[in-house]
């Protein structure tokens, strides 16, 4: 019985790692195909675009120009979403950027949204990356006027474009250290961290990014650890800046915080402060 009753354990517990392995892309990517809604629906006007990204896929996006004229801080943030739902979930971060003056370019990688083909950690980095060439090719854009934004899973894919790219500013909002870290809290009983097959490992490529870095994340997350943030911070080379949000880690509300809008503002170059707004 004995013998039966360690094999029956082994069994569970290669068969779970066996799962974990192979149902990493339900575990990792959360994506929707349906757009709920627009930036319209905040009265903003905007392209609606296609942009090829390599294999003869294309990811789609929207370029939504900054909503104030006086104060234009001369800037455009690519905003990289994390790893549920699609662009349309992200008006409420167009309308902060675009409030203060800055134009947006918010895409949907691979297999999300309206975006071709199935999401992976390769497709990921490569459809942020045609985005800031389209950003520089087709718009005119200068690197060091490109700011890169990465919210959650998004944060790794804005560092690993920061670390190969030039670019003027980052900003990592509630983002994890690395893909083994996540799985390691996760599972705590179980070596997960040996059997991740993506990797997404913003901690080892922050040190390499040498822009103003803005990190932010709240001590109330309740899906990434705040520390998780904090090491990133502490990761970073300066000149960096570290805020403390308020929330979980699904929560806007601190998207009309004046703190924070002053923090992403001086980033962007504007004045956060703006009562128009």
């Amino acid at each position: 019985m004995l013998i039966w009753s360690v094999a029956a354990v082994v069994a569970a517990f290669v068969g779970f790692g066996i799962y974990l392995y192979l149902m990493q892309d339900r575990l990792v990517f959360y994506p929707t195909r349906d757009l709920e809604q627009s930036p319209a629906a905040y009265g903003l006007c905007y392209e609606d675009l296609l942009v090829e990204a390599g294999s003869g896929e294309r990811v789609h996006g929207w370029y939504v120009p900054g909503r104030v004229d006086n104060g234009l801080a001369g800037k455009v943030v690519l905003f990289c979403h994390g790893n549920g739902g699609n662009i349309s979930h992200r008006l409420e971060t167009i309308k902060t950027v675009t409030d203060l003056g800055c134009d947006i370019l918010v895409f949907d990688y691979r297999g999300y949204g309206r975006s071709d083909g199935s999401p992976s950690e390769s497709a990921f980095y490569a459809d942020a990356s045609a985005c800031y060439d389209w950003l520089r090719q087709h718009k005119g854009w200068a690197a060091s006027d490109i700011v890169l934004f990465g919210r959650s899973l998004g944060g790794a894919v804005a560092v690993d474009l920061a670390s190969r790219r030039a670019c003027g500013g980052l900003i990592v909002e509630s983002s994890l250290t690395s893909v083994a870290d996540m799985a390691r809290r996760m599972f705590p009983w179980y070596p997960a961290r040996y059997l991740v097959r993506y990797r997404f490992d913003g901690l080892a490529k922050i040190g390499r990014v040498s822009c103003p870095i803005l990190v932010t994340h709240s001590p109330e997350d309740d899906v990434i650890p705040y520390e998780m943030g904090v090491r990133l911070y502490e990761a970073a080379g300066e000149p960096k800046c570290f805020l403390d949000l308020r929330g979980r880690h699904d929560d806007r509300d601190y998207l009309y915080d004046p703190e924070y809008r002053r923090a992403v503002g001086r980033l962007l170059g504007v004045n956060g402060d703006r009562e128009d707004l």
